[in-house]
């Protein structure tokens, strides 16, 4: 770019500057965590742009155009930088954040978000994205300031029943797991099913046999009808019997 030309685009540029100097700088804080290392992204990639000014025709896509400038200057950074290793006989204690709820509600969000139709998710995006403002939603999508506030309240509505749905639908499938877990009988249960129930009459002639003498035979049941306690023809067996 030659002094002349530099000349004539500086003004359109400085305006451009300070007209989306806070959304940018925002865009940078997304990139790097320091705020100093943000502000120094940014005006980097400012510098950068401006050398190529005059080469975006669509001066709407300087967004875009700057921010991949960003990406860029961001990936260089990393791939250039040193690590230093010091030695030392104890490593410091350090603390790391569990960001594991964080991830997990931002992609919840970006998905309920994908199921709003585009024009209010373009709404959506620039209004508390990109942190524009009304007026600059509409002149960048093309439509009234009072299509850009119904269209915005409508898709804070769909957004906030479909969280609030999938919340109850989460809410019903872990009682349902609750009330289906299967659950094991109890102790005694399981203990008196463990064996086989021994009768009465068994458990009688059991102790019965336990103390009667050895060599002393089991005594045999008389027929109803019997005089003595031995069956006929078996009265000789018996020890002591007469012959």
């Amino acid at each position: 770019m030659n002094t002349r030309r530099r000349h004539a685009t500086m003004p359109e540029f400085e305006e451009y500057v300070r007209a989306r100097h806070d959304a940018l700088l925002r865009s940078a804080r997304r990139l790097v965590h320091d705020p100093l290392d943000a502000q120094d992204l940014l005006q980097t990639a400012l510098v950068r742009t401006y050398r190529r000014w005059d080469r975006i025709a669509d001066k709407r896509l300087a967004d875009a155009y700057l921010r991949r400038v960003m990406i860029n200057t961001r990936t260089e950074w990393w791939r250039a930088r040193k690590i230093q290793e010091l030695p030392s006989a104890q490593l410091p204690d350090t603390s790391v954040e569990d960001c594991t709820e964080q991830h997990a509600d931002r992609a919840l969000l970006m998905e309920v978000i994908r199921t709003l139709p585009h024009q209010q998710r373009a709404v959506v995006v620039l209004r508390h994205w990109e942190q524009m403002s009304t007026q600059e939603t509409a002149a960048a999508l093309g439509m009234a300031p009072g299509t850009v506030k119904s269209t915005l309240h409508r898709a804070l509505t769909q957004l906030r029943h479909e969280l609030q749905s999938r919340d109850r639908n989460t809410a019903s499938a872990s009682a349902t797991g609750r009330r289906t877990e299967p659950m094991g009988p109890p102790a005694s249960s399981r203990d008196s099913h463990s064996a086989p129930r021994m009768s009465d009459s068994t458990a009688a002639e059991g102790r019965r046999t336990a103390h009667r003498p050895l060599g002393v035979p089991r005594p045999v049941r008389a027929p109803t009808g019997s005089r003595s306690g031995v069956p006929r023809g078996h009265q000789s067996s018996w020890p002591g019997s007469d012959s």
